[in-house]
């Protein structure tokens, strides 16, 4: 289905949990979510296929699975097996952290998950400890490992670029694309939800990889509604992407609506504007026609470079 601006809507990211087994600084107080959701208000597996079916019936093709942290919700692997059998979805990914993928991956290959986009921020182990609160980047490695053996593949690497923190590893990760075909792709900060002046008070372009690196060549994917724009080094069998939402919309290109853990679609990542769908599914009203509708109001861009933060915590969106 396309918007009034004329983009074609194919792509649905699905948050399944607003919970996470990390606190990453960016993301989440040290003290995790303040004001938990009952569990009534949070979305079951069946309602959030439900959802899915029917945006598939309205042309998505494409589903991402986020949270909070994904692999934390129970029953997560038959829901995705059950999303991968829609008739008109033809990819299912996951964006995780990795610290459980090791005892998951080779059961969502098994259900039909076609690949994983891991987020790591470092590759030092106190540092990764410092950024996360707590984490251990050892699981993560290890699930990374086990993704590469059951085929969860191409493996790509979101690492948030962050200011005095993990700039002096820009060097390490673009080396990972060297000789691995891996993507690693750097996102600029945004300031949404609690963190928002923390973002700001961190944040650095992505041209700063280019700077840094300026052998990295353009490499053009073909695929107009991604969000990244890749590079690669000379002879690499890798790419390096940037994701720029601060310093470079791609709003014009957006194919994606968002559909949150308690049950609203969000038309824009970046937008206070939500619908919630939730409500109307239990109360047996048509489901199709309210997505129809919030695909409609999907906006042409939106303003963060004006300054304007999101209130939901990114962990309430779905990454």
């Amino acid at each position: 289905m396309k918007d009034k601006f004329g983009r074609n809507i194919e792509y649905l990211r699905v948050s399944v949990t607003d919970r996470c087994n990390l606190r990453c600084r960016y993301c989440m107080p040290e003290e995790g979510i303040k004001d938990k959701k009952r569990h009534s208000d949070i979305m079951t597996l069946e309602e959030i296929y439900e959802v899915v079916k029917a945006c598939a019936d309205l042309g998505v093709n494409k589903v991402r699975i986020t949270g909070g942290e994904p692999l934390t919700r129970y029953g997560i692997t038959s829901l995705i097996e059950k999303i991968s059998r829609l008739e008109g979805i033809k990819d299912i990914a996951m964006t995780t952290n990795a610290v459980l993928l090791k005892k998951y991956a080779k059961g969502l290959k098994e259900a039909g998950l076609k690949r994983v986009n891991i987020s790591l921020d470092t590759m030092k182990a106190e540092k990764y400890k410092e950024i996360t609160r707590f984490g251990s980047i050892g699981e993560v490695f290890a699930g990374m490992e086990e993704a590469r053996k059951v085929g969860l593949l191409p493996l790509k690497i979101n690492v948030v670029l962050i200011g005095g923190f993990n700039d002096d590893e820009i060097g390490d990760f673009v080396e990972l694309t060297r000789n691995e075909d891996i993507q690693v792709r750097f996102i600029e900060l945004m300031p949404i939800g609690q963190a928002a002046d923390w973002a700001r008070d961190n944040f650095i372009p992505n041209t700063t990889v280019l700077e840094r690196f300026p052998e990295l060549q353009p490499v053009e994917t073909g695929d107009k509604s991604s969000p990244a724009e890749y590079y690669r080094l000379p002879g690499g069998l890798g790419k390096v992407g940037l994701i720029n939402p601060i310093s470079h919309k791609f709003c014009s290109s957006c194919n994606r609506l968002r559909l949150t853990a308690d049950g609203k679609i969000k038309p824009c990542l970046h937008s206070n504007q939500e619908i919630d769908v939730l409500q109307t599914l239990r109360k047996g009203q048509n489901v199709k026609e309210l997505i129809e509708s919030a695909i409609r109001q999907k906006p042409s861009e939106h303003h963060l470079d004006d300054g304007e933060a999101i209130d939901r915590d990114m962990m309430r969106i779905g990454g």
